[in-house]
């Protein structure tokens, strides 16, 4: 086990220096008073990379998240995961991951990429939307609340030759069970519905065809082979350029896909593309953890929680975020300011010894037993 810390200061007085900062800012405030007790702290997690490789555990994942339970299996610390992937529902991951990792987690504990799509529920609830991506972005999209949306897929095949190449592709898609029996009823003629906005919930499987119907639905104000100056709002889930999957090299991520369709649509279109990123390393992702690690320190650790503020909602001493891309997830905590503290893994997209030059996290391991191993032991809670 071999840790790396930004600057060599005892483990007692280990505090990132935008901690300190933000602490003193904070400290103008009148609810600086309100301070958890001293074992208010949590973890968030990224996946791959960190806890899975593909789907095979690495790091010894397996027996770090353990060390988070009780002895009878409920929640011990407080935890999630915190990642730009997805393309299925939390209720679904949430089940993946406690079979492949051998504890119970909670939906709650799973904050996808595209989580945040529920807030924008009120706007398109009852609007015409168009989803894509792997998995079963519709369905996600449906369980959120979206009542009018089809997958890209399903959408396509509405439109006579809108892929030009489509007769060369080797593959079917299998459509979504849950939500293509419904296309036909809220795309009765694919023509005359205007897209109100498009979601990219998940990494696109065909970025040509994807990136050739987003274009028509974007530069048509909804409508693809109209003419309307009016772009629909697009929202991607994440904007990593890079991540690590089973592959031993990164793989080109969402980011990747939206630099492709943003230049392919400025070169046609007169106007610059128009879209919304989510996912890490948006503050307001932190942001959302800390609550939700808020909630589960309330229902798994009742005693260890004081609740001085308004609000009624526990103050974290620390929370730590456990990553492999420093230009995500560390960049990410290091944005969010206190209480974060970043902590860089070495089994993923990051892989050298020293720490990472733009983005350094506050410590740097080797896998992420080591991580849980230094945060335990910090915390007085091994």
């Amino acid at each position: 086990m071999r840790f790396r810390f930004k600057q060599p200061v005892p483990l007692s007085l280990l505090r990132p220096p935008q901690v300190a900062a933000n602490f003193r800012s904070m400290s103008q405030h009148v609810f600086v008073d309100v301070v958890a007790c001293s074992s208010s702290f949590g973890l968030a997690f990224d996946i791959d990379g960190v806890i899975l490789r593909g789907a095979n555990p690495i790091g010894n994942s397996r027996r770090a998240l353990r060390r988070l339970y009780n002895d009878s299996g409920s929640l011990k610390i407080p935890f999630l995961f915190l990642t730009n992937g997805g393309g299925i529902p939390e209720s679904r991951r949430a089940l993946e991951l406690s079979d492949i990792l051998g504890v119970k987690i909670l939906p709650s504990q799973v904050v996808q990429g595209h989580s945040p799509f529920r807030n924008l529920l009120k706007r398109f609830e009852n609007e015409f939307i168009v989803a894509t991506g792997k998995g079963e972005p519709a369905v996600v999209m449906w369980e959120y609340g979206f009542k009018r949306v089809v997958s890209l897929d399903v959408y396509a095949s509405h439109f006579s030759n809108i892929d030009p190449v489509a007769q060369y592709k080797r593959w079917t898609t299998i459509q979504e069970s849950n939500c293509s029996k419904n296309s036909e009823n809220i795309i009765p003629h694919g023509y005359s519905q205007k897209v109100k906005a498009a979601f990219v919930v998940s990494d696109p499987v065909d970025w040509g065809r994807d990136i050739q119907v987003l274009c028509d639905i974007l530069t048509s104000g909804g409508i693809p082979g109209e003419k309307n100056w009016h772009q629909p709002p697009l929202y991607f889930a994440a904007d990593d350029l890079q991540y690590q999957a089973a592959f031993p090299s990164e793989r080109l991520g969402m980011g990747a896909f939206r630099i492709s369709l943003e230049s392919v649509f400025n070169r046609i279109h007169d106007r610059p593309l128009e879209f919304t990123c989510f996912g890490k390393p948006n503050p307001s992702v932190f942001r959302n953890a800390e609550t939700i690690l808020g909630h589960l320190l309330q229902t798994s650790c009742p005693a260890n929680v004081r609740t001085g503020n308004d609000l009624g909602s526990p103050s974290f001493k620390t929370l730590y975020m456990i990553g492999d891309n420093p230009l995500v997830d560390i960049k990410g905590a290091q944005q969010a300011g206190y209480p974060w503290f970043s902590i860089l893994t070495r089994t993923g997209v990051f892989r050298q010894r020293e720490n990472h030059t733009q983005y350094p996290a506050d410590l740097v391991v080797d896998t992420v037993e080591d991580a849980v191993e230094f945060v335990l032991k910090r915390e007085d809670a091994s």
